[in-house]
């Protein structure tokens, strides 16, 4: 990839999942390369961030070993596509992928699980490169609550202690998958931290409770986060899985939170699914009519983009505001986590 860069940025995309099933259980070569590098080039991506997230039925200790295969797996895509990628733990690593000269890959780490209850681990998962880390998945670990819970928990001593080890260290947090009580708590304990929520859409555009409410919206640009428009049916709509209907949030959050609060964060599944036979766990928050492949018309990977690039050029998005939707405004943020 040389040239312009490519300008698009996508703050959560679980594809280490299914490349470290082919990679490493499968043991099938340029597992990445072939599966989703082509993917990511017609998608004309700039940056992809990349989560380590575990099979939560098996902490704390096999969790800690999937997500270090999802590490070896990375590193592996990294060298044997050491032409095209590049994996963003520095500034200058991300000034080769702004410059178009490779595709940028980050790592994150969905939900705290792999730490067990070792705050120290965060420090390790940084050296790792992991520059974005989530507390939480839906559900209840040590550190917080998850939005499938409905209690008044938000982030345990523990996980006051963990925040505050990841702000030290530069790392971004993500809101994503918080309950309302840890979104709050955490935004309150991160001011002045880079933060993202990097996967959501909005409440009052479809009510869901991996969506945010307008008042969250608002507290997340106050504190200047960003927001990433999930791209699947199961915040967008499950009854409408159009690109539009992507749109109709994307519109909503720049009318409550600013043009420069509001990126994209894809969460595309469905050909992570058909490989690995991923059964979503009762927690998922999916809806009964949801099938786990489910996907947005048109929009099911991001080799499709382009498909989404066009309908916002159609519905008025152009010019320096589409680029900071499509990639600018979550560049801020994460160049403030990287060390030189």
């Amino acid at each position: 990839m040389t040239g312009t860069s490519a300008g698009i940025v996508d703050a959560h995309n679980d594809l280490l999942l299914e490349v470290a099933f082919r990679s490493l259980r499968q043991g099938e070569p340029l597992a990445f390369g072939h599966h989703w590098l082509p993917h990511l080039q017609r998608g004309r991506i700039l940056l992809q961030v990349c989560p380590l997230y575990a099979d939560l039925s098996v902490l704390p200790e096999g969790a800690l070993r999937q997500v270090l295969g999802q590490v070896a797996a990375f590193e592996r895509a990294v060298h044997e596509n050491r032409s095209e990628i590049v994996a963003v733990k520095t500034a200058s690593d991300l000034r080769l992928a702004e410059r178009g000269e490779r595709i940028g890959v980050m790592l994150s780490l969905e939900g705290g699980e792999p730490l067990g209850y070792d705050v120290w681990m965060a420090e390790v998962f940084w050296s790792l490169g992991v520059r974005m880390i989530g507390l939480t998945w839906n559900r209840r670990n040590p550190f917080a609550d998850g939005a499938a819970e409905d209690g008044p928990g938000g982030l345990s001593q523990l996980g006051r202690q963990l925040v505050d080890v990841c702000v030290e260290l530069g790392m971004v947090i993500d809101l994503a998958h918080a309950s309302a009580p840890t979104f709050w708590e955490l935004l309150e304990r991160t001011e002045g931290a880079p933060i993202v929520v990097s996967h959501a859409a909005c409440r009052a555009v479809y009510d869901h409770p991996r969506n945010l409410s307008d008042e969250q919206l608002s507290a997340l640009a106050a504190h200047g986060g960003v927001l990433g428009i999930m791209q699947h049916p199961l915040s967008i709509d499950p009854a409408t899985p159009t690109i539009d209907r992507v749109i109709d949030h994307i519109d909503h959050a720049v009318e409550v939170m600013g043009a420069d609060r509001v990126g994209l964060g894809s969460d595309f599944t469905q050909q992570i699914v058909r490989a690995v036979g991923w059964v979503p766990p009762p927690d998922a928050l999916l809806q009964p009519a949801l099938l786990p492949d489910a996907a947005i018309e048109s929009l099911a990977g991001p080799q499709d983009y382009p498909n989404l690039v066009n309908r916002l050029r159609q519905r008025g998005y152009h010019g320096e505001r589409l680029k900071a939707i499509l990639g600018g405004n979550l560049l801020r943020v994460i160049r403030r986590s990287l060390p030189p």
